[in-house]
């Protein structure tokens, strides 16, 4: 089970760093990947664009690869048992704990006159979508790896209390390294909302790809055969590792060894890599937006699958907690 926020455009690192694990999971595991609108209100409360941010995640994860067929691809707003189980697991999480969380701390700081409960709250809420499909592995990064530890301490505290309901989830990327793609300028990785000019989206015209990646940090060149890259000259070397033909990758490699490297040439390569890459997903992307009806199929599609998943948790966690009278 994951999620991904309709906040920002879905962009390079998205797919590297999660999507394309996702495509991968279907084939093997009972999937179910949502788009987190409600967490999304906890940050942006203004909704006048919430749903055209939706349809265009899941027009552009459908693209990356994902069958509405094979996953359960759903709204998060649409699983009503969400709000439920939230509400248990709140009384299981304590705020001192809650105030801890690297996240919490980070946008309270970028929004301090938005500190709202749901806010502070957010790990159980993102506990809740996982343990609502008793989900026991979840494809997420390191930025999320205390969320997950304490989704595994309120599924371990339910279970202490009531009875054993939930696994305990845990990380899951095919004993991979997560790759985290980096920005263009070389400071950081690629954002969905921060630094748009350095970062590669899905939807990104062709001729837009080709200003931005014209536009990464590069230097002079080395000056002694086989020294090392600084930082921001590996992130393109990086970045053409991802989306280049292997023989185009050694024959830049062998010119930056031996000092005859001319980054004007390997920028022009890895741009117009770059525009086969993502030109296909935009594309397909822009066809799926522009059908409502084949996006309503799929939102009515997942919320099925998603609620069977959700009434059977929901029907044991009642039994366990004594909620059932008659």
């Amino acid at each position: 089970m994951s999620g991904i926020r309709p906040t920002g455009f879905l962009h390079l690192g998205s797919y590297f760093g999660a999507v394309r694990n996702y495509v991968r999971m279907q084939e093997e595991f009972d999937c179910y990947f949502m788009v987190a609108d409600l967490h999304s209100l906890t940050t942006h409360p203004d909704t006048k664009e919430l749903k055209a941010n939706v349809h265009r995640v899941l027009s552009e994860n459908i693209a990356c690869g994902l069958n509405p067929e094979k996953v359960a691809l759903y709204c998060q707003s649409h699983i009503h048992e969400t709000a439920e189980l939230y509400l248990y697991l709140n009384m299981l999480a304590y705020k001192g704990e809650l105030e801890k969380t690297t996240t919490f701390k980070d946008k309270a700081r970028l929004q301090p006159d938005n500190i709202n409960a749901g806010l502070l709250t957010y790990p159980v809420l993102q506990t809740a979508d996982i343990l609502l499909h008793r989900a026991s592995y979840v494809p997420v990064g390191k930025d999320q790896e205390q969320h997950l530890e304490m989704a595994r301490n309120f599924a371990n505290r339910f279970n202490h209390r009531y009875g054993e309901i939930f696994p305990e989830p845990v990380a899951y990327n095919y004993g991979d390294d997560l790759v985290k793609v980096p920005s263009l300028d070389g400071a950081g990785k690629m954002s969905k909302s921060e630094n748009q000019l350095a970062t590669l989206y899905l939807s990104d015209g062709d001729e837009l790809i080709r200003k931005k990646v014209m536009k990464a940090k590069t230097d002079s060149g080395p000056t002694e055969p086989n020294s090392p890259k600084p930082d921001y000259i590996e992130n393109i070397f990086l970045l053409m590792k991802l989306v280049s033909e292997e023989a185009v990758i050694r024959k830049f490699e062998a010119d930056y060894d031996g000092c005859t490297i001319r980054y004007g040439d390997m920028k022009k390569q890895l741009a117009e890599d770059m525009v086969r890459f993502i030109s296909p997903i935009r594309e397909k992307a822009e066809a799926i937006l522009n059908n409502p009806g084949y996006l309503k199929e799929v939102m009515e599609l997942g919320a099925e699958k998603a609620r069977k998943s959700a009434r059977a948790t929901m029907e044991l966690v009642r039994e366990a907690v004594g909620l059932n009278y008659f």
